[in-house]
């Protein structure tokens, strides 16, 4: 562990540094200060005896650059997306006859794995994480699921009467 001058000392000198960095990788102010406070902590828990100051800063940035390249090769941030740009998209809208009304009409153990597998296009596996469940269980709760579905919306003959 560091000893707090140490740590004043890396903060003053590299703080800004960082934080410039950061937001240059992750065009996000709070995930700059994430990555900010991310290093510095990396850097009390673990720290590394360094050479000069030239091979200190060069060890910072490159630890900056890593952990930006860490979150944005993370899943989460591959399946989410601002508010900013969902703000304008209006939720689908339900007639009494729609195909979502009869999905929100399902059992809850049924409608939660259609739901996450149709319309907001998880797959099995993320499902299953997701609820603390198998694989193979998803895959059956779809199937019956899909069953329940058909039998709600008369069968087969459901597209010929629309």
């Amino acid at each position: 562990m560091m000893d707090r001058s140490q740590a004043e000392y890396l903060a003053d000198t590299y703080a800004d540094l960082i934080l410039r960095l950061s937001y240059t990788y992750l065009k996000n102010t709070h995930d700059a200060q994430d990555i900010c406070q991310t290093v510095f902590v990396r850097l009390l828990t673990h720290p590394v005896q360094f050479d000069s100051s030239v091979h200190e800063k060069a060890y910072i940035i490159r630890m900056t650059i890593n952990a930006c390249k860490d979150i944005l090769k993370s899943p989460w941030r591959k399946k989410t997306c601002g508010l900013d740009v969902v703000a304008d998209i209006p939720a689908p809208e339900q007639t009494e006859h729609s195909l979502l009304s009869f999905v929100q009409n399902l059992p809850i153990r049924y409608r939660t794995v259609i739901y996450l597998y149709y319309y907001e296009e998880y797959s099995t596996q993320e499902i299953g994480q997701l609820l603390g469940i198998s694989t193979a269980a998803v895959h059956t709760r779809l199937s019956r699921g899909r069953t329940l579905l058909k039998k709600q919306l008369g069968g087969d003959d459901y597209a010929q009467r629309i």
